[in-house]
């Protein structure tokens, strides 16, 4: 159901109804991975090494990180920044999905490629991810922001962050990190889809949808097959999404002092360079642990879920439909039996 499908014409779901599926999906996947994407962040922004043999790093590993924030600043520590984080997975999953629906079916209107092969899916998975990504840009800024910082905060609320940023930096600081944003997440998304829509044909090719006629076994397969597309697509661009991530704290330093040493960097190329001559090539994957338990995880959610509520978005359109049908046939014989 992801994706325009030529065969399931005259079943398709309104436009407003794949963006409210999209937004579901984005809601209760964020939820639930807000503590993984806040174990990321810190990684990918600590300039030391992240390993249990070096004492210098404030985080050394993923269990080692977990217990100091809950120690220093409990379990709502794990869910900073989620008030922006919520309303950015809401509204780029309304863009995303909307936009992937309609590229999809724009391809296959216009072109004689298959709305459903791979090489669709890759363009306009990565097309519609950055008109998402130009959308949300400003919230995912904020979201980094209040994942990164420590006790004491710099900002209290969302409120006060986007007056504070916007008087201290102007307006663009809320772009930091765009280009790379952009240049990741074309591939990244591209793949997502791509990869998602092969996998399941590679299951329905062992497993022939006849022999599982199971609704359960379904869910099992879309949530499996996202989350084996979310771990490629995020180990292919993961470096990119770590430069935006060092790229949105710029100006941000004052609230990283307790965690370690810090950087500014003047652009990509130059955070490129610094990483590779301060950390080396491993530097371009901290935090790759996490990200990719967090992508296994967020991806199988978000099209487990964007697939389940556009099932039931269906459903119920279908039994409005079947309902005023059964008005429309029983309106002739009332008034006959007046």
């Amino acid at each position: 159901m992801v994706g325009y499908d030529p065969n399931s014409k005259g079943q398709l779901l309104s436009p407003s109804e794949v963006a409210t599926a999209g937004s579901l999906s984005g809601l209760v996947t964020r939820a639930m991975i807000s503590p993984l994407d806040v174990l990321k962040i810190r990684f990918q922004l600590q300039i030391e090494d992240i390993s249990a043999r070096s004492a210098q790093g404030k985080y050394q590993g993923i269990l080692q990180a977990a217990k100091l924030i809950q120690q220093e600043e409990g379990l709502q520590g794990f869910w900073k920044g989620h008030i922006p984080a919520q309303l950015l997975s809401v509204s780029y999953g309304a863009v995303q999905f909307l936009s992937f629906e309609l590229l999809t079916e724009f391809f296959h209107n216009s072109t004689s490629l298959d709305p459903r092969g791979p090489i669709v899916h890759f363009l306009c998975g990565g097309l519609s991810a950055c008109f998402a990504t130009l959308t949300v840009q400003p919230l995912d800024t904020l979201r980094t922001r209040f994942a990164a910082q420590g006790e004491p905060k710099v900002y209290r609320h969302l409120r006060e962050a986007i007056l504070n940023m916007y008087k201290a930096e102007g307006p663009m600081t809320f772009y930091r990190g765009l280009c790379p944003t952009l240049m990741a997440v074309f591939p990244y998304a591209g793949l997502q889809f791509s990869f998602y829509n092969l996998l399941k044909r590679a299951w329905n090719f062992v497993l022939p949808q006849n022999q599982t006629k199971s609704g359960g076994m379904d869910n099992f397969r879309n949530l499996l097959c996202g989350s084996g597309a979310g771990v490629i697509s995020k180990t292919a661009t993961y470096p990119l999404d770590l430069f935006k991530k060092r790229l949105q704290i710029g100006g941000f330093e004052k609230a990283r002092k307790s965690f370690g040493e810090v950087r500014t960097y003047r652009g990509l190329v130059d955070c490129a360079c610094q990483v590779r001559k301060e950390e080396g090539y491993k530097g371009f994957f901290k935090g790759l642990s996490p990200s990719l338990l967090k992508a296994a995880v967020s991806t199988g959610l978000t099209f487990f879920c964007y697939e389940m509520f556009c099932s039931l978005l269906l459903n119920m359109k279908k039994k409005r439909k079947t309902e005023g049908n059964a008005k429309d046939s029983a309106s002739p014989s009332k008034i006959h039996q007046k």
